[in-house]
């Protein structure tokens, strides 16, 4: 019985993410989270979006069972958990107990996040990294990290304020100063906290210097366990194989060009499947890039992410977002979906802005 109910829940998942009709999906617009110790919704992402249906998750990872349930597109837009216009006043616009979901922010998207339970913890010493990623280069007028006082216990009390104690910060921060990556930029805060051992929160603000645009980012930790080196965020979904191999082997790039580009379908079940594709520059730089995928019937799409994708005819047609349209030479980004119906393996074309 347990078992018959684990996947009757994992098919109302499944129903829920594919029922909708393709409409052009796109990325929030916001591009940036903690990657170590990953915040709760990239962690989820990090460790299930090549899997997102596997039943498993429900008993390996119950908190991630619960958010993948209340809101996939909480992990796939793993980059926009934010608010606009606070002006510095994040205390006065998230109540305490919302902290995680920047307020309930998004339209409620990210509430999940607030949920009370044993979250996966990423263990740390007294001393370590908080490493954020800028897929948009947006730099920073400031960062500033909180730890969790001595005594919150995180798997049973909701996060307010008055748990917090300011431990790091820093001030303006353009982009330019970040460390560079081809997919947007990076930074370490330093964290320093002495004396400390068992379950905590770290809570993060990043004040983006484009806007007047706050992140906001929960990190469950362990302190007393190995330090655990800072994740690097993907630009497709996680590398972590699916229980099965890939069922439609890559599509061979053409041998010369401005760009080419791969297809590969991770993950499949009934009614669905999750397909990804690799854009790799030829031997100039690109400004952007499009790649078409013609199926031999018009296809459904119910997600996407690192990609703008409209359907036309038996095509998918995919465009760059913001941040990962300019590449180097040979260099390389992804985007994935999250298809309707049998997996088949496209045409794939690629053009790029020089």
């Amino acid at each position: 019985m347990k078992r018959r109910v684990l996947f009757s829940a994992a098919a109302g998942l499944l129903l829920a993410a594919l029922t909708v009709l393709f409409a052009p999906v796109s990325p929030a617009n916001a591009h940036g989270n903690v990657t170590g110790p990953s915040s709760r919704n990239y962690g989820c992402f990090e460790r299930w979006g090549s899997k997102f249906q596997d039943p498993a998750m429900a008993t390996e990872d119950p908190m991630c069972w619960q958010a993948w349930q209340a809101n996939p597109s909480a992990m796939w837009n793993w980059n926009g958990l934010f608010r606009e216009n606070v002006a510095g006043n994040h205390q006065g616009a998230i109540p305490d107990g919302q902290l995680c979901s920047g307020g309930r922010t998004e339209s409620g998207r990210y509430n999940a996040m607030d949920t009370i339970g044993d979250w996966k913890a990423t263990n740390v010493g007294n001393s370590f990294n908080v490493k954020l990623f800028d897929g948009a280069r947006h730099g920073a007028d400031y960062i500033w990290v909180y730890v969790s006082k001595p005594g919150f216990n995180p798997t049973t009390q909701a996060l307010k304020w008055s748990d917090l104690d300011r431990v790091s910060q820093i001030g303006n921060t353009p982009a330019a100063q970040w460390t560079q990556r081809s997919d947007g930029v990076e930074i370490d805060i330093p964290v320093s906290v002495s004396g400390r051992s068992g379950r905590a929160m770290v809570y993060t603000i990043w004040q983006a210097s484009h806007l007047d645009q706050s992140y906001y980012f929960c990190s469950d930790v362990n302190f007393g366990g190995t330090t655990t080196p800072p994740t690097t965020p993907p630009t497709t979904p996680p590398t972590t194989p699916p229980t099965t191999p890939p069922t439609t082997p890559p599509t061979t790039p053409p041998a010369s060009g401005a760009c080419s580009a791969t297809y590969a379908t991770s993950s499949q079940w009934s009614g669905g499947f999750q397909g990804e594709v690799k854009v790799t520059a030829g031997a100039a730089a690109i400004k952007g890039w499009t790649v078409t995928l013609t199926y031999g019937s018009a296809p459904s799409v119910s997600q996407s992410w690192n990609s703008t994708v409209t359907a036309s005819g038996n095509a998918l047609v995919a465009k760059n977002v913001a941040y990962n349209g300019a590449l180097p030479a040979a260099g390389t980004a992804g985007f994935g979906f999250i298809g309707s119906g049998t997996a088949s393996t496209p045409t794939v074309t690629c053009a790029a802005t020089t």
